[in-house]
């Protein structure tokens, strides 16, 4: 059953509007300090989520629990994260759910490896590879803050020169040069199993889409996903000024026995 009382050491979200929310960790005689005044969570223990705390300034601030999302987008960074509108149908493709074994390159700070260890637990594995070691330190940090770094083992190997497992779920790709992948990925998966990458430029997708044909894949499709906000008051309802347009282009596809 979901916890559903704030307890020490637990993290929360410090909610003041749309654009500033906070993902603090509660500890005793911590104040957290904002251009609001500072918040002494201590005071929070025992509470329940969605409990509003004011600041000595006489801020209210909501303490909710964090989503997938806000460890994603809160986690430290090195590289550019894959974003959750991306990483939603990049899960909902590749069709890993509890239990499921998913390779994963390359890790870049954590963010998509994040995502695929919160749908496998409680008894899946993620194994991620990344080429550089200072990468997969601070990805350890991330997943150790979100609770679920004991899913993934990491490994710092290229990918294109093999893949350790098989009989695999799920390859999941998210590195320049995917299309070097494709052979070592069609032997690791199991039967029917999915390969999703993620790539940025349409040189890559075809370079991708041309080798996953002649590497014995099926069910070839790429898509991008864009999303747009909505500014919502009566009588001045309309789309944001700024969106999230462009990030990438997913490529999935299925693995055909030969």
């Amino acid at each position: 059953m979901s916890q559903s009382v704030i307890g020490e050491g637990d993290d929360i979200l410090l909610y003041l509007n749309r654009s500033r929310t906070y993902l603090v960790r509660v500890e005793k005689s911590k104040s957290f300090h904002t251009h609001k005044g500072f918040v002494q969570v201590e005071q929070l223990v025992g509470k329940p989520y969605g409990a509003r705390v004011v600041s000595n300034t006489g801020t209210e601030f909501v303490a909710l629990k964090p989503l997938l999302s806000d460890f994603i987008f809160k986690s430290q960074r090195k590289t550019q994260i894959t974003y959750p509108k991306d990483v939603a149908l990049m899960v909902m493709f590749c069709g890993i759910g509890s239990g499921s074994r998913v390779v994963e390159a390359g890790t870049g700070t954590g963010a998509l490896t994040t995502a695929l260890a919160h749908y496998v637990k409680p008894n899946g594995r993620v194994y991620s590879y990344e080429i550089r070691e200072e990468f997969t330190d601070l990805a350890m940090k991330n997943l150790q803050r979100a609770k679920l770094l004991d899913l993934v083992e990491f490994k710092v190997k290229d990918i294109t020169q093999g893949i350790d497992e098989s009989e695999v779920d799920a390859i999941v790709l998210d590195l320049a040069t995917p299309w070097l992948v494709t052979q070592h990925a069609h032997s690791a998966l199991k039967g029917g199993g999915a390969l999703v990458s993620f790539s940025p430029t349409i040189d890559q997708i075809v370079k991708t889409v041309e080798a996953l044909q002649q590497s014995g894949f099926v069910d070839i499709e790429t898509v991008e996903c864009m999303m747009r906000g909505m500014q919502v008051e009566r009588g001045k309802t309309r789309p944001e000024t700024l969106m999230t347009g462009h990030t990438g282009y997913i490529t999935h596809a299925r693995k055909a026995l030969t």
